[in-house]
């Protein structure tokens, strides 16, 4: 059984006992997302840590992107609510990279590639060797931008 999910179903319970209606909404949308993901396809299986923190990883960017949609219609107690749900997801995830972090990441692959002298053609190699680097500690399109940024 994995351990991050039993994290999940600890603390769902200390927030219902706790009365936290914001973070036990939360994390039932979260333990919901992982009990569909573990039924889906032809037969039921137990999902890894690694698996589980994908679909993390999933929710939390939906709960930015939705902030930042309720956000730009005006709706900022909607949006306040889906940046409340991201950040409470986001506790769950690997610690995250800093600019500097993956800047130097994005150098040394571009290195390891060769892909400089290839300008923005490059970028397909550069992105394939940083995305397992970077999964789940970065945002994907803050590692593409950066690397646009120095192939440019």
């Amino acid at each position: 059984m994995s351990t991050l999910k039993d994290q999940l179903r600890t603390d769902l319970t200390t927030a219902m006992k706790a009365r936290d209606k914001a973070r036990a909404g939360t994390l039932r949308m979260v333990m919901a997302a992982i009990s569909e993901a573990e039924v889906a396809g032809t037969e039921a299986k137990e999902l890894t840590d690694e698996e589980i923190t994908a679909i993390l990883i999933k929710e939390a960017k939906k709960r930015r992107e939705a902030a930042t949609a309720f956000a730009e219609a005006g709706r900022a107690e909607q949006a306040e609510k889906e940046t409340a749900e991201a950040a409470v997801i986001t506790e769950y995830l690997p610690a995250q990279l800093s600019a500097e972090e993956i800047s130097d990441l994005v150098s040394k692959a571009i290195a390891q590639t060769g892909a400089a002298e290839l300008g923005m053609k490059g970028m397909g190699k550069v992105m394939g060797v940083l995305t397992p680097q970077t999964k789940g500690r970065a945002d994907g399109s803050a590692v593409a931008a950066e690397v646009r940024k120095q192939l440019a």
